[in-house]
């Protein structure tokens, strides 16, 4: 069986949520499958360990001129007039126009639908033109969490049937506790990784540091926001000033991921108040590095996080102080989410997420 998969985002330099998750599929596939064939589409040269190919796998370079829609345009291309895998497997919210006999399309969450002020105009009508596509031509949907899976079938009126829930993993070998560890920052501080942007609720955030250094000034734990700013990164920026915080909020801006595990097992406390989240996947890495959590109490995060973490409502500020207050003022608090969220993320790896998604590729 011939299993092809577009690789073009699991290829990028700077990866985030659905770049990685491609990335660490495709090196579980090369681990746990020697029977099938498999073309990687790319439109680069591909990098790293991606392109240490195991005899059944093959690299096919698809050029492209444009800096967009490579696998609207030249893959649909390459499924019309190249040799066709049985399965193509489109690890993101895109899909070809023409397609093998079989697609499987990943749909990691359609918060662009619940939130539409907080996308561009043109990146909104691209995932609802792709979404038509999609529920049209795909064989399954792969989604990655129960709340996402239902949200999808309910929107769009596409059958639960269809829709297939494999959970997300994490990269156990580079997300744990260490030893040795050497301190990022002097000062104590609270971690928050991801796009400073209004999806990711950012701006509150910074607006509940600011009324939590208010109203305990002698504090001494800095907010580090570890990600690119983003959409709404003009607010975080106004409530740093707003709130005096222009030295106690720390912005190192992207960290290789090889770097992170180092700030999670520094830090005192990581919070996640996103507005919309298909999985969430850095709640998650947090807990494997020993490091307590407060997150939003939305979307799919009570399903990663579970009685692991504290949730809150993203849209009060007032109840992120109270978490803020709740956990690090009280190192009994801390000690029990660290035992909890250890505990908790036991449960995911990339290992099984691939199984799972394997055995949906070859038809069972």
């Amino acid at each position: 069986m011939i299993i092809g998969i577009d690789a073009s985002r699991a290829n990028k330099d700077k990866k985030t949520g659905v770049e990685w998750y491609s990335y660490h599929l495709i090196e579980q596939f090369k681990k746990i499958d020697k029977e099938n064939r498999y073309f990687l589409y790319t439109d680069k040269p591909l990098k790293g360990d991606l392109a240490k190919c195991p005899d059944n796998f093959e690299e096919k370079i698809l050029k492209w001129p444009l800096p967009r829609f490579w696998t609207l345009g030249r893959l649909s291309w390459e499924m019309l007039f190249g040799k066709k895998p049985d399965v193509l497997f489109v690890p993101a919210h895109t899909i070809p126009l023409f397609n093998p006999k079989r697609v499987v399309v990943t749909v990691h969450d359609i918060g662009f639908e619940h939130f539409p002020e907080l996308y561009k105009w043109a990146d909104k009508l691209y995932h609802r033109l792709t979404i038509r596509f999609i529920k049209r031509f795909a064989d399954k949907i792969i989604t990655v969490s129960r709340y996402s899976k239902h949200d999808i079938s309910e929107f769009y009126k596409i059958s639960l049937d269809k829709i297939k829930v494999v959970l997300n993993g994490f990269d156990n070998e580079n997300y744990k506790q260490l030893d040795n560890l050497t301190p990022k920052l002097k000062d104590p501080y609270i971690l928050f990784i991801g796009r400073l942007e209004e999806k990711k609720n950012t701006p509150r955030l910074v607006e509940a540091f600011g009324q939590f250094k208010t109203k305990y000034p002698e504090n001494k734990h800095k907010l580090v926001l570890i990600g690119k700013g983003a959409f709404g990164f003009d607010r975080v920026q106004a409530n740093i000033k707003k709130y005096n915080l222009e030295n106690e909020v720390i912005m190192p801006g992207w960290v290789a991921d090889k770097e992170l595990p180092g700030w999670l097992n520094g830090a005192d406390l990581f919070v996640f108040p996103s507005l919309f989240e298909g999985f969430g996947i850095p709640v998650i890495e947090a807990m494997a590095c020993g490091c307590p959590v407060i997150c939003s109490n939305t979307t799919s995060l009570p399903e990663a996080a579970g009685s692991a973490a504290l949730m809150f409502n993203p849209e009060k500020s007032e109840e992120i102080v109270a978490r803020l207050e709740q956990v690090l003022l009280n190192p009994e608090v801390q000690e029990s989410l660290q035992v909890k969220g250890l505990r908790q993320a036991e449960q995911f790896s990339w290992q099984q997420c691939a199984k799972q998604t394997l055995s949906l590729l070859i038809g069972n």
